[in-house]
């Protein structure tokens, strides 16, 4: 397998977690976000969305089904986009351990929980809405800021609703799930800006609990090997 990230895009992180979790190896490969490496020639037939994280996965690996996970990049792998579609993929092949519940409602939660991140938060704050936000509509920094700031406080503390009314381990259980994997590296960004996190304990409180096991701790941001 072949990991196209970044060290600083927190969907790049989640999928590095969930590889670290199962215990998979894998090729890693750095586009850099900020230089705009995504959006050059060289990368076009490789990021279809022009967005990263993308795994490369050999034909015939794991469950063989490339052509409906993506398609082909016509090298004999599949491409597969989307970070959690990409975490769900990796729990589907490589079963254990599971990054979700065996049961129906724990499923629903932990993709609602994770859904709440990745779909309520981070699509605001992404850097081509902020970029859009700066270049085009001529925001200032501090107000760009604010920005951010204001949906990821307002995020998290839905998301801090929702473990306060089923306290756990880690998000749900006494394990990492997918919800988990999606959380840390919002904690992380949310760092990066300064958000405010005192509103949020029960969510910190699983954010530390995640930090000490060495799949998240080896995987951060500034482990990577195009850290800067």
């Amino acid at each position: 397998m072949e990991l196209i990230n970044y060290f600083r895009s927190s969907a790049s992180y989640r999928v590095r977690i969930a590889l670290a979790i199962k215990g998979l190896a894998y090729d890693y490969t750095s586009v850099h976000l900020a230089n705009s490496e995504h959006l050059g020639a060289a990368w076009s037939g490789t990021l279809p969305a022009a967005l990263v994280p993308v795994l490369k996965v050999a034909v015939g690996d794991g469950d063989g089904g490339g052509g409906g996970d993506g398609g082909g990049d016509g090298g004999g792998d599949a491409v597969l986009t989307q970070s959690m579609a990409i975490i769900e993929y990796l729990d589907e092949t490589h079963p254990e351990p599971p990054l979700l519940p065996r049961d129906p409602l724990g499923r629903a939660r932990v993709r609602a929980l994770a859904q709440d991140i990745a779909c309520e938060i981070h699509p605001l704050n992404n850097l081509r809405v902020l970029r859009y936000l700066v270049r085009e509509l001529k925001v200032s920094e501090d107000a760009k800021n604010a920005w951010y700031r204001h949906w990821v406080e307002t995020g998290l503390a839905t998301v801090e609703r929702q473990l306060a009314a089923q306290p756990a381990t880690f998000c749900h259980g006494d394990t990492p799930t997918l919800a988990d994997c999606v959380l840390v590296p919002q904690i992380f960004n949310a760092r990066r800006f300064e958000a405010r996190l005192d509103h949020v304990p029960q969510t910190m409180r699983v954010f530390e609990r995640c930090m000490a096991l060495e799949a998240f701790s080896s995987t951060q941001p500034s482990k990577c090997p195009d850290a800067e």
